[in-house]
């Protein structure tokens, strides 16, 4: 009893320890963690001016003064941190990395609207700083401008952040990119996390990007990866595997180009929705595997779920479309080729590893029941809490350019379906199957 006594006096002592520990950690955690920049290309010459919150600076000494920062005392410190800055926040021009000729700082406390424009900004940071002025600890900024020597010619500007990389996706460095004369730049959001990023790529960089973005997005999808497995379970034959990559493709592009080109539902219901529906076909389709597969109804089942997907690759492409720059249809179709790639090499990758698995004693319908039951004891639980989550959110008020957008919709999918009928019957007859389709 007595035992029982001391570890439970020292368990709870353990605990007040831990709780003690946790609370600078959750009270070090900054509150504000986006940055802005502005950078602007000027003949020879490209400056950078950012607004950093003096919460992601606390590696830099300040002196302070009752709750205050010293100001007049703080100048050591300034220049340390600015110096910090121009390590953390990297620029190349055409892959060399470029070394800022001069820089400057000061304080700036809340509230100051000089960052509204670089002119704005990079007069505010000329000036010397305000007599009296008052900036509480950790409430405040430090802006820096800083000046690169560049080549006058047109090239492709990148930038890296690497200010608080502890933080990751939390610290934030929001830049506004001009590229001088008419042509116009844009805003793009970047974290510690996003690496080198281009601000003005040409269109041979942001076909590629896009392309391995697609790719990465379809070979990381859950649903899609279990979809395309329980899908081929049944088949053995690389021709029955092609009909479904068709119907996958064709419905895939069908409603990513529609999204893209503004035409797609966007709320909270149809997300969840789409995910809900999704889970449901993957249950039902390894239902199917065990009762008994069919090519033609496979297809059908494809089609469908490469539209239902399209929507949720639309959404990813619309986070990730300020990084094209001013090759926003570029990114778009390359995009859609990469989730193509990806998806071709998800199906061979399937055929291969269950060419492997179902083999010898694991051949014939045995092994396929097995394999279907475990993927619907996935997809059950996957589509009892999706189900769950989508009849707690309010359905969408029905009005008329809801029903317009239906309407497109609906013919944008009758249209693919009777080419893809067409094109079908097309190869069929030129190059007929052999009678019955192996399922064991």
């Amino acid at each position: 009893m007595k035992g029982r006594s001391s570890g439970a006096i020292a368990a709870v002592f353990l605990c007040l320890i831990l709780s003690a520990s946790a609370q600078p950690l959750m009270h070090d955690l900054p509150q504000d963690t986006v940055m802005h920049a502005f950078f602007r290309v000027q003949g020879s010459e490209a400056h950078l001016l950012v607004r950093v919150p003096l919460d992601l600076l606390h590696g830099i000494s300040w002196p302070t003064n009752h709750g205050e920062y010293a100001i007049g005392d703080s100048q050591s410190a300034v220049n340390q941190a600015v110096d910090a800055l121009g390590h953390a926040i990297l620029i190349w021009q055409d892959g060399q990395r470029l070394t800022p000729a001069s820089s400057s700082g000061q304080l700036t406390a809340l509230g100051d609207l000089s960052f509204a424009n670089p002119e704005a900004a990079a007069a505010h940071i000329a000036q010397p700083t305000a007599a009296g002025l008052k900036i509480a600890v950790d409430l405040g900024y430090l802006d820096a401008h800083f000046i690169y020597p560049i080549r006058p010619a047109p090239a492709v500007f990148s930038i890296q952040s690497r200010v608080a990389e502890d933080l990751q996706d939390l610290s934030k460095l929001i830049v506004q990119f001009d590229p001088g004369g008419t042509n116009r730049g844009g805003a793009m959001t970047i974290s510690a996390q996003s690496g080198r990023v281009a601000l003005n790529p040409n269109r041979a960089q942001a076909a590629l990007g896009f392309v391995l973005v697609g790719m990465h997005d379809l070979l990381t999808n859950a649903d899609c990866l279990l979809f395309i497995l329980c899908l081929m379970i049944p088949f053995r034959r690389a021709r029955d595997s092609g009909a479904l990559y068709a119907a996958f493709v064709l419905a895939n592009l069908v409603s990513l180009a529609g999204t893209a080109f503004g035409f797609a539902p966007d709320s909270v219901w149809f997300g969840a929705f789409a995910a809900g529906v999704s889970a449901v076909m993957i249950f039902f389709l390894a239902l199917g595997n065990i009762f008994g597969a069919h090519l033609q109804h496979r297809r059908l089942w494809t089609g469908l779920f490469g539209f239902m997907l399209g929507f949720e690759f639309a959404k990813l492409l619309a986070e990730r479309l300020q990084f094209a720059g001013a090759h926003s249809q570029i990114a778009l179709w390359f995009f859609a080729l990469g989730v193509d790639l990806g998806a071709l090499l998800a199906f061979a990758l399937t055929f291969v590893v269950l060419a492997l698995i179902l083999r010898g004693a694991r051949a014939g319908r045995m092994g396929i029941i097995v394999l279907s039951a475990l993927v619907a004891h996935a997809s059950w639980h996957w589509m009892i809490d999706r189900l769950a989550l989508l009849w707690q959110i309010p359905w969408p008020a029905m009005t008329m350019s809801g029903f317009y957008h239906l309407a497109q919709w609906i013919f944008a999918v009758l249209l693919a379906a009777g080419a893809y009928v067409l094109a079908a019957q097309r190869i069929e007859r030129r190059w007929p199957r052999a009678p019955g389709l192996a399922v064991d």
